[in-house]
Formats: structure tokens, C-alpha cells, sequence
């Protein structure tokens, strides 16, 4: 998910069916297929942008983009706490780029820790940075791959979410992207940052879930194999 810088949460409510959960019952087992996934989870305009143009660390949303993230915190329902509350409790890792990080780390960002708190971050970068920063970030240097498989490894039996358009656009052709959860607002940025990039062949996709707020329409698509 997209900077949850601001963060909120109620118990979970009764209208969010997540697909493992109404497939599986038991909860061992139910969890095991929850979790230990790679996840990418957006904000995202209905034209596919998940920022606007000339987003900076001083507009990290981009121009005429600051509404995709509203359903989170001033228009938010019952139901879409209860979806961002999932996000924050099952991240158990994430894997970001190095524009992701630098537009957002420290003061006036996420402070101390990363999108999701004291979560482990892996951040792939070509150079890994010469100052020290917080120990909740890693820097891969051998690409996107390796910072997912140390990722998983750091999430344990939770999802590794995947933070930003340009890590989903290096993942999803490589096979490493098991989910797509996005939360479409409605309204044409008309420019800025896609989510999705070229594809050398097209990828099956199955809706597992569709839920509505005023804010927001949330799906989420299964990558099938």
C-alpha cells in the first residue's frame, strides 16, 4: 500500500470477506494460505495512476493526486479501516524502490520506521547508500528478486507487501507477485505514475473479492500460475 502515513483502525468488520478466509475454513490452515505471499496492495485513480505528475518528497502524491489516499483517513467507513487495519496486522515485510524511500524516510515522512512502522523494508537500489538510516531498512543491490526472497524470509508466516509501481512492474513479470489488491477511486488523475507497465505476454488474473465504499472500490485479483 502507498505510504500509510496516516493509519487507523476498528475491528475487523463483518462486510470484508477476504477470498482464503472464505475458502479455507480452520485457522491454521487458513492462515498458512494467507500468509507467505508477495502482495501488491494500491491506492489507484480509475485511469491506473498511482500518483499524479511531478510527485517530489515535497508532493509525494503527485499533482491533482492527493484524493486517492482520502479513503484511508477522512472518508473512511467502517469497512475501509477494517481493509487498511488487514494491510497493517499481516505486512510482515516490505519491499520498496529507492525513489519510494527517499520521497518518504524520516522527518515529515515515516519517521523512525517505514510505511508500516518497525516492519523490516528491503529498498532496491543500483547503490546502496553511504549514510547510515534506520535498521528497519535493508539495501539489495542484486535486484528485485533477492530483496522478495529476503523479504519472505524476514516476513516469516506474514506477506510481503510490495510498495510503489516500479517494484510491481519488475515483480509481476517475473512471476514473484502471487496478489493484486487495489483500491480504485474514483477520479481521472489524467498523467503521473502507472501502476502497470508493459508486458512481454499478457497474465491471468481471478477476482477473488469486490467491495464497495464511498470512497473507494476495493478488488482483489489472484495472479493464476
Amino acid at each position: 500500500m502507498r505510504a500509510a502515513r496516516q493509519t487507523g483502525g476498528t475491528p475487523l468488520s463483518k462486510e470484508v470477506t477476504m477470498h482464503n478466509r472464505d475458502r479455507v475454513p480452520g485457522c491454521g490452515r487458513e492462515r498458512a494460505l494467507l500468509m507467505a505471499q508477495v502482495i501488491c496492495d494500491m491506492s489507484i485513480s480509475l485511469d491506473g495512476y498511482v500518483t499524479g505528475p511531478n510527485d517530489s518528497r515535497e508532493n509525494p502524491f503527485g499533482d491533482g493526486a492527493w484524493m486517492l489516499h482520502k479513503w484511508m483517513s477522512d472518508q473512511a467507513t467502517d469497512a475501509d479501516r477494517a481493509i487498511l487495519e488487514r494491510v497493517i496486522d499481516d505486512w510482515g515485510a516490505v519491499v520498496m524502490g529507492r525513489k519510494s524511500f527517499e520521497k518518504n524516510e524520516g522527518e515529515g515522512g515515516w519517521g523512525e520506521g517505514g510505511p508500516v512502522g518497525d516492519v523490516p523494508c528491503f529498498v532496491v537500489t543500483h547503490q546502496a547508500p553511504t549514510r547510515s538510516y534506520p535498521a528497519v531498512f535493508t539495501f539489495v543491490t542484486d535486484g528485485v528478486a533477492s530483496a522478495i526472497e529476503q523479504a519472505k524470509k524476514a516476513a516469516g508466516d506474514k506477506v510481503v507487501g510490495l510498495h510503489g509501481a516500479t517494484i510491481m512492474q519488475q515483480a509481476l513479470p517475473l512471476g514473484l507477485v502471487d496478489e493484486i489488491r487495489l483500491h480504485v477511486i474514483p477520479v481521472l488523475v489524467g498523467g503521473g505514475t502507472p501502476l502497470f507497465g508493459m508486458l512481454d505476454s499478457s497474465i491471468t488474473l481471478e477476482r477473488t473479492q469486490v467491495m464497495a465504499t464511498p470512497a473507494a472500490t476495493h478488488l482483489s485479483y489472484r495472479v493464476v500460475r
